[in-house]
């Protein structure tokens, strides 16, 4: 049964008779070589082939059964880039009321369009029959705690990319690289003014977590306790679902398959990944881990695993 948690869960709900996903953008081709994948429509990316899913997975998912009525599509770090974003979804099969989709975080700052990435994603449960999952990443719990008493540690550094998040929902033009706040542009920036209420309401319902019979969907990692690695539903340190960078968590955690984002998949050890470990800037798939994150809005693109086949889609 899935389940999320705000403190608890929060669903997401769909209309009934919802028209496909994004149907005026062109679909792409099926998967040419290497070489040629590379489209400005997106692309799909090489499926996990049965050698590479990891162990844990649940017999059903190496696909030597028929094929399971739903499925889940995990997507990764948005970062701003609606661009990328509609090139992704637009490279989906065909959605229908059995299906899900899980975004696992991050969806404000550095890319040049963070308050239209948030209007499509609130509106996206009325344009697809598929179920719609929106989880909390750490850009959006950092900018609640900027709103609620302020974090100009969080705002202040350029590689976050805050400013560009303040000058969308202002409607100002992104601002090019080494470029400062105006005067005008500090206090909104450092109590996070800009955003509307519904907004701000918006980013609070953002659950944690979310679990289906695939896999537990999540930001950052699950937080490691004295016994071991933390299921979301019994851990006290939420906010490491959220924040946390621990390479060992890649390396040494066994158990249910986690989809995570949050750690850019070219900074993961490549060694050690089980799917196109001579491509830095690809998916990262460990023994029961698989990371998404590819960078988008920061040069890079944005992945989709789909779930229990684990076919990839790409929006590069």
């Amino acid at each position: 049964m899935a389940q999320s948690s705000r403190e608890t869960e929060t669903t997401h709900a769909r209309g009934g008779a919802a028209p496909e996903l994004l149907p005026n953008l062109a679909r792409i081709p099926p998967r040419a070589p290497r070489q040629a994948r590379r489209t400005a429509k997106g692309r799909r990316g090489a499926p996990l082939k049965l050698r590479d899913l990891p162990p844990c997975f649940p017999p059903r998912t190496l696909l030597l059964s028929p094929p399971m009525p739903s499925r889940t599509f995990a997507i990764g770090d948005i970062h701003g880039d609606l661009d990328a974003l509609h090139r992704l979804l637009a490279a989906l099969p065909p959605l229908d009321a059995g299906d899900t989709l899980v975004f696992v975080g991050d969806y404000l700052d550095r890319g040049p369009r963070s308050a239209d990435v948030v209007a499509f994603l609130r509106a996206l449960p009325s344009r697809t029959p598929a179920k719609v999952v929106l989880l909390r990443g750490n850009h959006e719990d950092g900018w609640l705690r900027v709103v609620d008493r302020g974090w100009p540690e969080f705002v202040i550094p350029a590689p976050n990319g805050c400013l560009a998040t303040l000058r969308s929902f202002l409607g100002r033009p992104p601002p090019v690289e080494g470029e400062g706040m105006a005067d005008d542009e500090v206090e909104p920036l450092f109590k996070g003014t800009f955003f509307p209420p519904d907004v701000v309401a918006w980013m609070r319902e953002l659950p944690f977590w979310y679990e289906d019979d695939y896999a537990i969907y999540v930001h950052a990692a699950l937080p490691k306790g004295p016994e071991g690695y933390e299921h979301p539903s019994t851990t006290q340190r939420r906010l490491a679902m959220l924040w946390c960078r621990d390479h060992d968590f890649v390396r040494d955690y066994r158990g249910k398959l986690v989809i995570f984002g949050h750690t850019a998949t070219k900074y993961l050890p490549p060694e050690l990944s089980e799917y196109t470990p001579e491509d830095k800037e690809d998916a990262w798939v460990g023994p029961c881990v698989i990371g998404i994150d590819t960078r988008c809005g920061k040069g890079g693109y944005l992945t989709c695993v789909e779930l229990p086949s684990g076919q990839v889609y790409e929006s590069r």
